[in-house]
């Protein structure tokens, strides 16, 4: 159990103590890594030394009986559910579309709709006290859980889901990134192809933004339209980049910047293509490893340039790729993510 546990954290620590680490690293103030270190060490610690300190307290707590199967069945769903969305990422990782958005959503509204039937009493499994009654707290979380399933229907026609942004696959991640019955090429009323586009971009979906997934061809076109050039260090399985991307890039005044004001550059750092053998390098930083995959040639190059390995990492960038402005990472806030666009798009000079 405790190795399972080790595993599946840490996909969610890693960058934490990742970048923590990197920073003391850099030989810079060492306040914030100590205060970060001391939080995450509190936050695992704080509940065994205070049932040491007060074992009297373990008294206190309820005992078990029908009720914590009930429990341990319900986390069973939620696990269940967690479980597809780490193969999710897998999936988004080496790209096999498997998962894709429509299949994930699908899978998610069985399991919950699963869950809100036995909230209900409607299945009963072996080790189930009978349901004689439906407590009030037991009957607010099966409402609670209908409610979320019937809202995530209409995620299989197209609707964002922005409540739960974070945990499908992306909407360009999926059989009809457009929304079912629409088709850039098709008859649902596009217009727009790709065939205009410059080389090695591509459109992201829904709202077509305009994106390289190479730092070389990015910056030759931005050179080539005078843009400043945004780098997008993102991952295929990056939770608060599909956040940004879903709920506050598609905001009409951040996306019209996106779409005309800059030349968007997303760096996977997940990306598990493997390089060409010409540029297959030593790493910098492990010496006498190779670099042989495109996502270890971004994560490398955003640990060295920009002392930082957790994603998302946005740097608004001139053409001799110096900073018009310090970074920013996760930012939910639209207004401030836009006044950050604003002040460094004006401090571009070709």
């Amino acid at each position: 159990m405790a190795l399972a546990l080790a595993i599946v954290s840490f996909s969610c620590t890693g960058p934490i103590v990742g970048t923590l680490l990197v920073e003391a690293a850099s030989g810079g103030s060492q306040i914030g890594p100590i205060i970060g270190m001391l939080g995450f060490s509190l936050a695992i610690a704080i509940p065994f030394a205070l049932f040491a300190a007060f074992p009297g307290w373990m008294n206190s707590l309820p005992k078990s009986g029908g009720w914590l199967n009930t429990v341990k069945v319900t986390l069973g769903f939620l696990e269940l559910a967690l479980a597809f969305k780490f193969l999710s990422n897998a999936d988004l990782v080496l790209q096999l579309h498997l998962l894709e958005r429509e299949v994930f959503i699908a899978i998610w509204i069985a399991i919950f709709g699963a869950l809100a039937f036995y909230l209900f009493g409607k299945i009963q499994l072996p080790h189930d006290s009978p349901v004689t009654h439906i407590s009030v707290g037991r009957l607010s979380l099966a409402l609670i859980t209908l409610s979320f399933t019937i809202y995530m229907i209409p995620g299989l026609w197209g609707a964002p889901l922005n409540l739960i942004s974070a945990f499908p696959p992306p909407q360009h991640y999926s059989e009809s990134p457009y929304g079912v019955g629409f088709s850039k090429l098709g008859s649902g009323g596009g217009s727009a192809t790709h065939g205009d586009l410059p080389e090695g971009a591509h459109l992201l979906a829904p709202h077509d933004i305009m994106a390289f997934k190479d730092y070389d061809k990015g910056l030759a076109y931005a050179k080539k339209v005078g843009k400043p050039v945004m780098l997008d260090f993102t991952g295929h399985a990056c939770v608060n980049c599909r956040k940004m991307e879903q709920n506050v890039w598609v905001k009409p005044k951040v996306l019209d910047l996106l779409k005309n004001k800059v030349v968007l550059i997303s760096l996977y750092v997940d990306d598990k293509r493997p390089l060409p053998t010409n540029e297959v390098v030593e790493s910098k930083l492990k010496p006498g490893k190779k670099l042989k995959y495109i996502g270890e040639k971004w994560s490398e190059l955003q640990t060295i340039k920009y002392k930082a390995n957790t994603q998302p990492l946005y740097v608004l960038m001139d053409h001799k790729e110096n900073n018009l402005i310090d970074p920013v990472a996760y930012t939910p806030d639209v207004d401030e993510y836009h006044n950050w666009l604003i002040k460094g798009i004006g401090n571009f000079k070709e």
